[in-house]
Formats: structure tokens, C-alpha cells, sequence
């Protein structure tokens, strides 16, 4: 239960003054839909403003507080056009105060011809007259205006305003309860940082370092707090301990070799296996590394102890491609796989049912149908995840639910993650890394070119089809941002149908999943030539006859993903090329990463220097790809603050009683603000 003094914080935001259904929309873009999180959503930046007596004293560009006394009103003369106010200053300056649209309403009311004002905003030129345009604020009052001078700048949706917001603050701050301390005394001593609800006042009213860095440590203490509570029970619970004879492995006949990473992960997972306590290990493999070997080891491992494996896949298409994968390497060994998604239904399934229940089947592959309240398996010994990232901790947890005893996990992601990063995500799990890639994978020829050059790339897809080969054609954003000119994958999309027929397809996150999974059907059978697609494929589809990939815009994503969707083709013999399409304009970190996928194959070396060229916290392309599970922190104070809250969590839990004594009160009272609640629920009866 969520302890009551927190009960403020997780209140509506529709219980602040001022939020009617209207507001409502807005807020819920910004995911602002509790108290909580409304004083979380720390300003973006800061305007700070210098009070001037005249003008004179002033210079253009500057953002100054002033004192003005208008003396005439003038409406444009068409009806078009900016209403303007001229002012006066102390020595009798002229300044014109200009509105547009709507706004010169409130100009007629605020600024009446022969009373001092006090006006804050930007002093710019217009012509051979000075000007500010739409004044952020107009007073009666000079300390009102005064007050004004450093200002926070917040993220906005449509139908939000700046002083909204800030009002909002205002009313989320004044209802923050007292809360007790739950960072180690020492540390909170040596780093000289401000209590919790200071420093989240602070955060809103400058550019405060100290109370930043403190609200950020919070997050990370919450993380790797929970992030153990799931480690210590996972060895609290019994599972059983899995010894294979190596039989049916002794029987596989592998088209290559297994690479020394590949042995070592196997020996590595083997040793897990054979423990009491579950294994709990996270498989880092680059796109072709070889996971799935690794993991159809680790599943005989488990039929060779007379128990069940199952093979838990993101999407439907992946499961398929995962099964066809594991029969054609499983074959020679006559262990019985079997396929369950949520199409299956009827007799197929009954039947599937029953294999699993009797235990006729001893490895099953499947999307989260496989984990349905009806499906019952006779002994499910290892469950192996793929793709880590779509499943959070809670989904773990959920698992442990499904065998006799607590299955063993392995997890596997083909997203190579900093090292850094592996502890903020994955504290709870050992990890293996795969970081050499198999012989027989061919590189991949990466070329940059201009966009201007879209002509001929067009005509080389068009080549490429003709020579019965596939492509994707990977765009950024699904539809027309109205201020960034971004090519839509819609728009793309039309243009290359015309060109090329119904031979294209389309694939994006907003529509329905039918209609995207008959979309790559088509496509993975070979029917569909091109594949238009933002990045929803750049986990696993596999299309060995895919050997093209067009990205456009490719300054506009991170590394990371460049390389996952480089990673889509290059799968088969044939050798593949991938053309990154850029603007004129390059930023030094774009032209620095394209520099890099030119260069480089290795996933994790571009990882870690991902990581170096976003510093601080640069987004990442069009949106920040969601590669921490982190709102407050950047990547930066991640960085460097991660290893000290993880050992702060370390100490709370061996030294300081864990969440029983004082300090653990207070941590779980900060287990519940950041909502890592799943952390509290397996303390027993916690």
C-alpha cells in the first residue's frame, strides 16, 4: 500500500485550480495527469532579465525589465498586420510594444495612454525603431516586475501557455508534505545538497546545480534500490537446479562453429543453471551474434533434465522466425518444439495445450499467450526472453508465477547497451556479452549521401528490385510535424507506390497491429519488394533476402539505432548496402556519427561512443530514444551518479537493515514516489 503521506502527490491534476476537460488534453500529452508529476516537470531552461532605467542603458537582443509609459495606440491599417503601442521611457526614448492576432486585446487593457507600466521582454529593432514584441509581462507594480527576472521556461503542449504552467508549479509545490530523509547521512552531508521538497522548489526557481543533482540521485537510489530487492529475492526463492548429460547437444549440427563469446556465455549460463537459486542473466548480443544458439544450448540444457524451456518473443512475426530458427538447428536432436501465439485457436491449440500439460512438448515458442492463465505446463524449468527492453521488471516478476518452482530467466537483447547503462537497467541480472560476430557474416557496405541525391537513390531501389531483390526505405516520423519539415513515411510512402506499384508496403506504430502484421507477412514472404516503415522494425524482422536499407534523415537518430536498423539487412548471403540519406546541414555530432556507422560494425563500440557524442543529454534523433528508464536524470549525471547510488542502496540494504530500520521507512516511502512499487510488493508482505 502506498503510504498516505504521499497521497498529495498522486492526487488528479484536474484537483488543481484552473484544470477543466479543456486543460486536461494538454496535460495528459505531457503526461502531466498528477500533482506529482507536475512538480517534476522541471523548467527546460531559464530567461534571465536585467532591470534598466532607459533605454539607452539597454542593448538590442537583451532581455531587460523596464519602466514604459505608452502614448499612443496604433491599429493596422488594412485590418492585417501588428497593432502597435508606442511607450516612452524615463528620458522620453520611444519603444514600440507589438501584438499580433488576437493579442492586441490584451494590449487596449494593459497598457492605457498615459500610465507608467512596467514591461519585461526582449528589446529587439525593427527597422529604425526599437521594439519588443508580445511582452512577456505587463505590471502596475515595479516589484511585481521585479520578481520577474529569472524566469523558468517549460516544455508546452498546444493549449498551454508558460504562465499556465508556472501556475500550476506553483499550486503542486505548495502542496508537497514534509518527507523523511532517505539518502545515507554521510553522503547527504558531503554533497551539501538541499532536503527533497527545497530542492524540488529550487529546481523551479534558477539554475540551481545542487538541488538538480539531488532530485536526479533520487531517482537513481530509487532504481538500484529495487532494482536489488529483486536481486535478493530472486536468491531468496528455491528453484531447481538443472543438470544436462549433453546428449541432445552432442547431437546439433551447427552451420558454423561456436565463437569463443558464444562458449564462454554457454559455460557461463550452464554454471547458473546448475545453481538452486534462479538464474537471473541478461544475454547482450549484437544483431547476427548468435543469441539464438546460446539460447536453444540453454533450453536442452533444461529437456535434457527432463523439464520444459519456453522462448518468450515481442511480436508475433518474431516468435514465428524464432520457431522456424529452432527447428531447423534443433532437428537432429527429435526434441519436440511447439508454436503459440493468439491466433491459434481451436483444435491446434487444445492440442498444444495438452503437450505442454502432459509434457509431450518439451520447448514451446510464443508471444505473451504463452503465459495466459490457461496455459498450464507440466514442469517449466527456463524461460528464455527476447528482446529485454519490451518487458519490464513487473513482467519478470510475473513469470516467476508459471513453474513448480521459480523458473530460471535468461533475457537477450540485441540492443548492445553502455556499460554504464547495463547497471541502470539491468542491476537485478548477471550479464554475458557476445561481442564477436560469427564467421560467414558479411559487412555491410555503408555509404553516406545527400538528400538531394534522392533521385538516383529512388532509381537504385528501382534497380535493386528488378534484380528480384528486397529493400526498406526507413523514414522518421509517421506524419507532417507542422513546424520541421520531416518526409513523413505516409508521404514517402505515396511517392514510391506510384513508382513501383503495390509491390510497397507500409509499417508504422499507429496502425492497427492486423494491418502491420499482414503488411510484414507480405514482405517476409517475399510478395511485398519494398518496406516503408518508421523505426518500428528495427527489432527483428528477418528477411535474408532484404540486402537494402535506405535511411533518411539519418543525422536525426542516434547511433544506436542506425546501427539496429543497419542490423535488418546483411542477413543472408547476398552482400547488402545501407544508404544514409542526410540533409545539407550537419551538426559536428551528426557528420561525427555518420563518420562512425561508416567506419564501425561493432554495436558496442558504437554504444559507448553514443553515449560520449549525447554528453549531457542531447535528444537523440527525432524524439530522445527511450533508452533509460530514467525522467529526471540525464545521461550525464546517470553517469556519474549511478555507481554512487548503487552503492548507497548496497549499504541500506547490508549495513542498514534494509527496509525495516528508519532509513528503510524513508526509502520506502521513495520506492513509492517513483513508482518502482514492485520493489516494496516482494519484500513479504511488504
Amino acid at each position: 500500500m502506498r503510504p498516505d503521506i504521499l497521497n498529495p502527490l498522486f492526487a488528479e491534476t484536474a484537483t488543481l485550480d484552473g484544470v477543466g476537460p479543456k486543460l486536461q488534453k494538454p496535460l495528459d500529452k505531457l503526461g502531466l495527469t498528477r500533482v506529482k508529476d507536475v512538480a517534476y516537470h522541471l523548467p527546460e531552461r531559464f530567461v534571465t532579465r536585467r532591470p534598466v532605467e532607459n533605454l539607452d542603458a539597454a542593448s538590442e537582443g537583451e532581455q531587460i525589465v523596464i519602466a514604459l509609459t505608452p502614448t499612443e495606440h496604433r491599429a493596422p491599417r488594412s485590418g492585417r498586420g501588428p497593432y502597435r503601442v508606442l511607450a516612452q521611457d524615463a528620458v522620453g526614448n520611444v519603444c514600440a510594444l507589438t501584438y499580433f492576432g488576437r493579442a492586441s486585446y490584451t494590449a487596449k487593457k494593459q497598457l492605457p495612454v498615459g500610465e507608467k507600466r512596467w514591461v519585461a521582454g526582449r528589446l529587439d529593432r525593427y527597422g529604425d525603431m526599437l521594439q519588443i514584441v508580445h511582452p512577456d509581462h505587463v505590471s502596475e507594480e515595479g516589484d511585481n516586475a521585479l520578481g520577474q527576472l529569472c524566469e523558468p521556461v517549460y516544455a508546452l503542449s498546444e493549449g498551454l501557455t508558460q504562465p499556465k504552467v508556472a501556475s500550476l508549479v506553483e499550486q503542486a509545490l505548495a502542496r508537497l508534505p514534509e518527507l523523511p530523509e532517505w539518502i545515507e547521512p554521510g553522503q547527504f552531508a558531503r554533497q551539501k545538497w538541499p532536503a527533497w521538497a527545497d530542492a524540488l522548489k529550487l529546481a523551479h526557481k534558477d539554475e540551481h546545480a545542487a538541488a538538480r543533482e539531488r532530485l536526479a540521485y533520487d531517482e537513481l537510489l530509487a532504481n538500484s534500490l529495487a532494482l536489488m530487492l529483486v536481486r535478493a529475492d530472486n536468491r531468496r526463492r528455491r528453484g531447481q537446479p538443472l543438470q544436462g548429460d549433453g546428449a541432445l547437444r552432442a547431437k546439433l549440427q551447427l552451420p558454423f562453429p561456436l565463437t569463443g563469446a558464444q562458449k564462454r556465455s554457454t559455460a557461463e549460463i550452464e554454471g547458473d543453471l546448475a545453481q538452486e537459486a534462479p538464474m537471473l542473466r541478461l544475454l547482450q548480443g549484437d544483431v547476427g551474434a548468435g543469441k539464438t544458439v546460446v539460447a536453444l544450448e540453454a533450453m536442452l540444457i533444461a529437456v535434457e533434465a527432463g523439464r520444459q524451456a519456453a522462448l518468450l518473443a515481442p511480436t508475433e512475426i518474431l516468435a514465428r522466425q524464432h520457431f522456424e530458427t529452432l527447428r531447423a538447428m534443433a532437428r537432429p536432436t527429435g526434441v519436440e518444439i511447439a508454436l503459440l501465439t493468439g491466433r491459434d485457436k481451436g483444435r491446434a491449440r487444445e492440442s498444444i495445450l495438452m503437450g505442454l500439460m502432459d509434457g509431450s512438448i518439451d520447448i514451446v515458442v510464443g508471444t505473451h499467450a504463452i503465459f495466459q492463465e490457461s496455459v498450464a505446463y507440466r514442469d517449466l524449468a527456463l524461460v528464455v526472453i527476447d528482446e529485454q527492453h519490451r518487458f519490464g521488471v513487473a513482467q519478470r516478476l510475473q513469470l516467476a508465477g508459471k513453474g513448480r518452482r521459480t523458473p530460471h530467466i535468461l533475457a537477450m537483447t540485441a540492443t548492445p547497451i553502455p556499460r554504464t547503462l547495463t547497471l541502470a537497467q539491468y542491476g537485478e541480472m548477471d550479464v554475458s556479452r557476445l561481442d564477436e560476430m560469427p564467421p560467414g557474416r558479411q559487412a555491410i557496405d555503408t555509404r553516406v549521401v545527400a538528400q538531394e541525391r534522392l533521385q538516383d537513390v529512388a532509381e537504385a531501389v528501382g534497380r535493386h528490385i528488378a534484380g528480384g531483390q528486397q529493400a526498406y526505405w526507413v523514414c522518421p516520423m509517421v506524419r507532417e510535424h507542422e513546424s520541421e519539415d520531416i518526409a513523413a513515411a505516409e508521404a514517402r510512402y505515396a511517392t514510391l507506390r506510384e513508382r513501383f506499384g503495390d509491390t510497397v508496403v507500409l509499417v508504422h506504430g499507429q496502425l492497427k497491429p492486423e494491418l502491420k502484421d499482414a503488411a510484414m507477412e507480405r514482405f517476409a514472404r517475399g510478395e511485398a519488394k519494398l518496406l516503408v516503415a518508421t523505426t518500428v522494425i528495427e527489432v527483428g524482422v528477418d528477411v535474408p533476402a532484404a540486402t537494402l536499407m535506405v535511411i533518411e534523415q539519418a543525422e536525426r537518430f542516434g547511433l544506436a539505432q542506425l546501427h539496429q536498423l543497419r542490423g535488418r539487412v546483411g542477413r543472408g548471403s547476398e552482400k547488402s548496402t545501407c544508404l544514409l540519406l542526410r540533409a545539407d546541414a550537419l551538426s559536428e555530432t551528426g557528420r561525427e556519427r555518420l563518420a562512425l556507422m561508416r567506419e564501425t560494425q561493432d554495436g558496442f563500440r558504437l554504444a559507448e561512443e553514443d553515449l560520449r557524442l549525447r554528453g549531457g543529454g542531447e535528444l537523440l534523433g527525432t524524439r530522445q530514444s527511450g533508452d533509460t528508464p530514467f525522467r529526471v536524470a540525464t545521461l550525464d549525471q546517470i553517469q556519474r551518479l549511478l555507481p554512487l547510488a548503487h552503492d548507497d542502496a548496497r549499504l541500506l540494504m547490508e549495513r542498514d537493515g534494509g527496509l525495516e530500520g528508519e532509513r528503510g521507512t524513508a526509502a520506502r516511502v521513495l520506492l513509492y514516489l517513483f513508482e518502482r512499487d514492485w520493489g516494496v510488493q516482494l519484500l513479504r508482505g511488504g
